[in-house]
């Protein structure tokens, strides 16, 4: 209560944190005046003057009013946009590392253009990280304009560059990627065996955009560059059979956790099946020699029980592509790691993709932490503000809208179950439809949004259908949502970071109805005209029918994801409206929400189709998404605390891999390799504190012989007095380098060095991969050791340290035994006789000249454009041909298949190198 009072008299925290930026935007709006009299020379030579500023000792913060100042009117000049004073204070908010909360449509992406501005004047790079390609191609291309006016450079990374162009976009001023992309180049920049051949460079500032969806919804998912393992297809498919075969009463199913247990029933019935077809080891399903299999079953049960197409995945070009659960997005490229994609693919009948070992990965959480100075924008944070502080240390700041926000947003209406839910909202569509008030969707799966589309099609409404399916067209769809009249269907998420604008979208009819029209066309201004008095006119019905009308076909698991898709109506001040609709059948109120209470109540009191609103239910499931968000929160958290464990040994791994490699020389690490490698054999045959009559000699001898191909007189040093262990360490350690100081001798410095170092990366790099294929196995497993009371998280850092040293040791020792017994041979290959040639290839037709020259069989014949021009050779001594009988190069180190050093183009042996010493004129 009085939290409430002084909320309403003082306003909130983050009100005041608002209010408190207002001096700077007032700063900003001094400058105004100022910057309008500047010709466009004298504004574009603003960006180097901040860079002499910054040289001379001034900070980002010192500048930022004018830097600000000057975007605001290149905006205005280059793109015909004014940054609003809101826009500036998300920019402000950006700029200090913040996440700035701002609702749709009130342009978060020209808002981003005043920090990523600011903060790329200093040359260190930007990232402006997008959740799709088409986003960050388009965001590049028309922000890129502005920033490109001003002196900057623009880069973009989508899939399919190569290693060049994502060079060059990475060391442009400003790079808009998306975060797979990054993510991917940095764990593929991390396997590379040379400085030069890394794309991207030092982390400096990164503005994610649509900061909820990618460093929350896909964060519980890590980033994996994987190889493929052994094929296990038959397998698969026999699995896949067996489980098709299966009765429900076999098993268990847990829906919150999408986990199956078979019954005791169902282990005995499976085993005897198993045992049948051949498919067990043993007559046990659970011995250890069935491991194998019990893993692959259960993932076949998960790939036939809880996974369902249409909703999970699709099946597109004979392949299963995972839908994004919370953007309703395809994510072409990602596969479900241990067999469950493969358990996935023989459900579908689809060719089946070997399955793979991970090589490198990392969570988004722990790729963006890495970042000195990262921050965000979206249009709903703040319920996640806490998860943001704990993982990023991201504060979240509200900004207030341009304009007040006038959309209604009625209560929740209830109905018994799914058929008659989607008869009401066909009903509701078609009511709105039939007055022209435009009607946006949002579904939570294909299967529903197509069960939709057939209501409407009874209906006779006209309508456009947006899901995974039609991910090419997203954008173009959702522009044109709030056309008179039009009905989109839409994933939740769909078609997110496209502004859905009353009456239509001009920029994308234009692209649309005018793209095969030439620029230059005297039509074509003519056509833009009629577009926009077209959608003028078409705005101002739309207006008056009472804006866009948003309809929830259920509630998401998040209230985040219900405020995004609420957010798409009411922008900019327009008029809106926004309903949901749920009913007893929806995932949500069937696993998470109160079963028996809802179901009683409404049971009894609700006749077929009839409709019930009230606030209790609603706030009964917000309180079921809540508990949803906290266990999701929980999960996430945990694939963090897992992988920090990873994180730690990984950069561990990385810098000593970017040491190696910008290294000249690697023979200091490799020398106290080796005297490690001696060290541990000894300390283990020798442990301390015990008796020379307890040492495993004959082990000891036995390493060093594997290792070293060493036998050095161990029993008679040890026959000594006081032969200490440190004494037999110095011995050995003696030996050892002798030899690899032999070998070096014996071979060029240079190139030995050159071999020491790709040995050393491309073992470490062996020993990596293995170990994170330990770790995966290792977490799989881990979970168990809660039944002994004792923290899986605990143990698991415990295991992943011990495993992590026993790497090392093993990366030593598998070094030193690699150079110690290597043999450096370099062999200049021979000139081979060329073979008699059959009569049918002894036609050539010089592809330089276009002469036959079959009687050079070897292709050496006179190139005389190549070689015509050079008066001043060798060869203008000799004449034409090189006629002289002495041979001026007799006694030279001279190849007989090594071009002629006259000139001629011919080669040696057929030149002056001929028999004879006279020249072969051809």
């Amino acid at each position: 209560m009085f939290q409430t009072i002084a909320k309403s008299l003082f306003g909130s925290s983050n009100d005041r944190y608002v209010k408190s930026l207002g001096k700077i935007v007032n700063q900003i709006n001094a400058l105004e005046p100022q910057m309008q009299a500047l010709s466009d020379d004298e504004l574009k030579a603003q960006t180097a003057k901040f860079r002499g500023q910054l040289e001379a000792g001034a900070t980002l913060d010192d500048i930022l009013p004018e830097a600000f100042a000057t975007v605001r009117e290149a905006s205005v000049r280059v793109l015909g946009m004014r940054h609003f004073d809101v826009q500036m204070i998300g920019g402000i908010v950006l700029h200090r590392g913040e996440i700035s909360e701002m609702r749709t449509g009130e342009g978060k992406t020209l808002v981003a253009t005043l920090a990523t501005y600011l903060n790329a004047i200093e040359g260190k790079g930007v990232h402006v990280v997008t959740v799709n390609d088409y986003l960050a191609r388009r965001d590049a291309e028309w922000m890129g304009q502005l920033h490109n006016w001003l002196g900057l450079s623009v880069g973009v990374i989508v899939p399919n560059l190569n290693e060049y162009q994502r060079r060059e976009a990475y060391n442009s001023d400003i790079t808009y990627a998306t975060n797979n992309e990054l993510g991917f180049d940095y764990l593929r920049d991390n396997m590379k065996h040379s400085r030069d051949q890394m794309v991207q460079r030092p982390f400096n500032y990164a503005i994610v955009d649509e900061v909820d969806s990618i460093l929350i919804d896909e964060a519980r998912t890590p980033l994996i560059i994987s190889g493929p393992t052994e094929d296990k297809s038959e397998l698969y498919v026999a699995l896949d059979e067996v489980v098709k075969g299966i009765p429900e009463d076999w098993y268990e199913k847990d829906e919150k956790t999408r986990n199956i247990q078979l019954t005791e029933e169902g282990t005995d019935e499976i085993e005897k099946i198993l045992i049948e077809r051949g498919l067990l080891a043993t007559e046990n399903l659970y011995d250890v020699e069935n491991t194998q299999v019990v893993h692959h079953l259960d993932q076949a049960l998960k790939a036939n029980i809880m996974f369902k197409r249409d909703t999970d995945y699709i099946v597109k070009d004979n392949k299963v592509v995972i839908i994004d659960e919370f953007t309703g997005r395809m994510m072409d490229g990602r596969r479900w790691s241990n067999g469950l994609h493969q358990a996935v693919e023989a459900k579908e009948g689809v060719k089946i993709e070997p399955e793979n070992q991970t090589m490198a990965s990392i969570t988004f959480q722990n790729y963006f932490r890495m970042y000195p100075k990262l921050s965000g924008m979206t249009g709903t944070a703040a319920t996640e503000a806490a998860e943001f502080w704990d993982i990023y240390k991201m504060n979240v700041v509200e900004i207030p809208t341009n304009v007040p926000v006038q959309r209604i947003d009625e209560e929740d209406e209830f109905y018994k179950n799914t058929l008659d839910k989607f008869a009401a909202i066909a009903k509701a569509i078609k009511e709105k439809n039939e007055i022209g008030q435009p009607v946006l969707v949002g579904t939570v799966s294909i299967e529903k949004s197509e069960l939709l589309s057939q209501f409407l099609d009874k209906e006779g409404v006209k309508h456009a259908v947006l899901n995974a399916r039609f991910h090419e067209q997203e954008a173009h769809i959702v522009a044109q949502a709030g056309r008179l009249g039009a009905v989109t269907i839409a994933t939740n998420m769909a078609g997110r970071g496209t502004d859905i604008q009353l009456g239509g979208n001009v920029e994308f009819r234009i692209q649309d109805e005018l793209g095969d029209m030439a620029e230059d066309d005297p039509k074509r201004q003519l056509e833009i005209d009629r577009i926009k008095a077209e959608v003028a006119a078409e705005k101002k019905k739309v207006l008056e029918a009472g804006g866009l009308f948003v309809l929830g076909t259920e509630r998401h698991e998040s209230r985040r994801i219900d405020n995004q898709l609420r957010g798409r109506s009411g922008r900019q001040g327009d008029p809106g409206l926004s309903r949901f609709y749920l009913c007893l059948e929806d995932d949500l109120l069937r696993i998470f929400g109160p079963d028996t209470l809802f179901a009683k109540m409404m049971n009894s009191n609700l006749a077929d189709g009839e409709a019930i609103g009230s606030k209790w239910l609603s706030k009964a499931i917000e309180t079921a998404q809540k508990k949803v968000e906290a266990r999701n929160y929980e999960v996430r958290k945990q694939v963090v605390q897992y992988d920090d464990v990873m994180n730690d040994q990984r950069k561990v791994i990385y810098e000593q891999r970017g040491e190696i490699m910008e290294a000249d020389r690697v023979d200091d690490v490799v020398e106290d390799m080796r005297h490690d490698t001696v060290n541990a054999l000894v300390g283990t045959a020798c442990p301390p504190g015990s008796y020379p009559e307890q040492w495993d000699v004959a082990g000891l001898k036995e390493k060093v012989e594997e290792i070293f191909g060493l036998t050095p007189p161990i029993d008679d040093w040890l026959e000594e007095d006081q032969v200490e262990p440190e004494l037999l360490e110095e011995r050995i350690r003696a030996a050892a380098d002798e030899i690899m100081e032999g070998k070096i001798a014996e071979s060029d410095p240079s190139i030995w060095r050159q071999v020491e170092k790709s040995v050393l990366l491309e073992r470490l790099d062996y020993h990596w991969k293995e170990h994170l294929a330990t770790l995966d196995a290792l977490r799989q497993v881990i979970w168990m050791r809660g039944i002994a009371q004792k923290q899986p998280i605990n143990e698991y850092k415990q295991e992943a340290f011990g495993l992590f040293e026993n790497m090392l040791d093993t990366l030593r020792e598998d070094v030193t035994k690699i150079l110690v017994k290597s043999e450096l041979r370099i062999q200049r290959p021979e000139p081979q006789a060329l073979p008699d040639l059959p009569e049918f290839l002894t036609g050539h037709i010089d592809p330089f000249s276009g002469l036959d020259n079959s009687a050079d069989l070897d292709g050496s014949a006179e190139r005389p454009e190549l070689f015509g021009s050079l008066a001043g050779s060798p060869r203008a001594a000799f004449g034409p041909g090189g006629s002289n009988t002495d041979n001026p190069f007799e006694g030279l180190d001279i190849s007989r298949n090594a071009p002629c050093p006259c000139g001629s183009g011919n080669k040696y042996k057929h030149c002056h190198g001929a028999a004879g010493g006279s020249a072969a004129a051809e």
